[in-house]
């Protein structure tokens, strides 16, 4: 009997049911290879495993798996050396290379697909290609933490103004604004860890939605394949991609993260604040005003959120109205997928790069903390140690900047008989707190700025990342 379709036009893999070839658009419209091909490499890690699953439990020969094993891992070398042919008539990346192991080994390849669909096929792919992934984006963000702590710990002792509505609040010191960003990123490093352990589920035996009338064993596989363990219900493995949403909500806080990184960054390399110099290699010039030198990465960085933020919004729409189990809509899963991925991934290589290159502009920092009143603050608590309701300090304090203003004097220029104006209260001892460097030692407690729990903290946050995921 002819194993060849009724209508030699039709795809070969499902035509048998149809009696006309498909129309050439709808094959263009309704193909995935031209992206999906980015899962090659983990299709054919699951064949393969599939295939060694089925000879153990007596579906395939060992012969049969032999020939398997072996034509797959030749199209995996011809993928890599980038000699493959793919066709579009093939629809996908599965067929791509199901075509081409067939074409190697004859019938045999066509054994291959026992037992599962390219339903529970295409999400074990994803899940496969998305933890290999999570992996790479893990050290690049474990790079740039391990660089922010080493940065934080070289600028202990460097002051430079906190703000607060973007107004000069208190003086803290740049290891500790620095060690600011780590904790976001430790968090955001906690969720990416806490993502793969949901994605590491294997949703392959879970066929087209019902599962195989084959003894397939998918503990076998999913060892194989260095999964945590098989998906539980065979028509949610197909047919959900939460975990993929999962990781775009990663992806967008962590973006929203480096997007505040890049916009202090950014204010910061200006004329009006030069509190850093980024070197030239992370920035670019103008073409015609030539004294400028534009911080790019930060900039596009901060521009690439938006992008990730998208994305999010448009894995979560597509999930939102699908009915059990598997729809075509999920084709449209990979490409916001995968551009997440590339984005996150180059954002945290570029800041893992020019984060440790930062040079803090010292005396432009410690004028700028010294300008604003920064001590305001430590001069009420000065006030309240002596007696002194904090009301009546705050009071007194605000007359105190005032006067400051008007004279184009500091609190820690100002006299003692021009501080006691204020208030009878105040001793020449105020000084020792009025000064920069006394007001951020003064805050010697864990989360607090002083240099001495600014080098602390940044042991504990450096031993916390050694272990973190054992």
């Amino acid at each position: 009997m002819s194993s060849s379709p009724t209508n030699p036009g039709t795809n070969q893999s499902w035509g048998g049911r149809f009696s006309e070839p498909t129309d050439a658009f709808v094959e263009r419209f309704t193909a995935s290879v031209d992206f999906d091909r980015r899962l090659a490499l983990q299709d054919i890690q699951g064949s393969i495993a599939h295939a060694t699953m089925l000879a153990r439990v007596g579906v395939l020969s060992d012969d049969e798996r032999d020939a398997i094993v072996a034509g797959l891992t030749e199209i995996r070398g011809e993928i890599e050396r980038g000699e493959f042919q793919w066709s579009v008539k093939l629809e996908d990346v599965h067929m791509n290379v199901e075509a081409r192991l067939t074409d190697k080994i004859g019938i045999t390849g066509k054994k291959l697909h026992t037992g599962r669909s390219r339903n529970d096929q295409v999400a074990t792919d994803i899940r496969l290609f998305l933890r290999d992934e999570i992996d790479v984006v893990e050290a690049e963000l474990k790079r740039l933490r391990e660089g922010l702590i080493a940065l934080a710990e070289r600028e202990a002792d460097t002051i430079m103004p906190g703000f607060t509505h973007l107004q000069t609040a208190q003086p803290v010191t740049f290891g500790h604004h620095l060690l600011a960003w780590q904790e976001m990123l430790a968090r955001d490093h906690e969720r990416l860890l806490d993502c793969r352990k949901r994605v590491n589920v294997m949703p392959l035996g879970a066929a087209a939605l019902a599962g195989t009338t084959y003894p397939i064993d998918r503990h076998v596989t999913a060892e194989l394949l260095g999964f945590e363990r098989p998906a539980e219900n065979s028509l949610d493995a197909v047919s959900d991609r939460d975990f993929a949403i999962e990781f775009a909500s990663f992806a967008s806080i962590l973006l929203m993260h480096l997007s505040r990184m890049s916009e202090e960054l950014v204010l910061w390399t200006s004329a009006q604040f030069d509190f850093i110099d980024l070197p030239d290699r992370f920035c670019t010039g103008s073409s015609i005003m030539p004294q400028k030198k534009n911080p790019d990465v930060p900039e596009l960085v901060r521009g690439k959120t938006g992008r990730v933020y998208g994305h999010l919004m448009g894995l979560l729409t597509l999930m939102k109205s699908q009915p059990l189990a598997y729809n075509k809509d999920n084709q449209e899963d990979k490409e916001p997928l995968f551009d997440t991925l590339d984005t996150v991934r180059d954002c945290l290589k570029a800041f893992a790069d020019m984060v440790p290159a930062i040079e803090a502009r010292k005396p432009n920092m410690y004028e700028a903390a010294r300008r604003g009143f920064s001590t305001a603050t430590d001069l009420a608590d000065y006030l309240v140690r002596r007696g002194v309701a904090f009301r009546d300090a705050h009071e007194i304090v605000g007359q105190s900047v005032a006067f400051g203003i008007r004279e184009q004097k500091d609190l820690s220029e100002m006299s003692l008989d021009e501080l006691r104006q204020f208030s009878e209260v105040i001793e020449a001892d105020v000084f020792e707190v009025l000064t920069l460097e006394g007001s951020v030692a003064a805050r010697n407690h864990i989360g607090g700025t002083a240099p001495d729990q600014v080098r602390a903290a940044a042991s504990r946050a450096r031993e916390a990342l050694a272990h973190l995921g054992r």
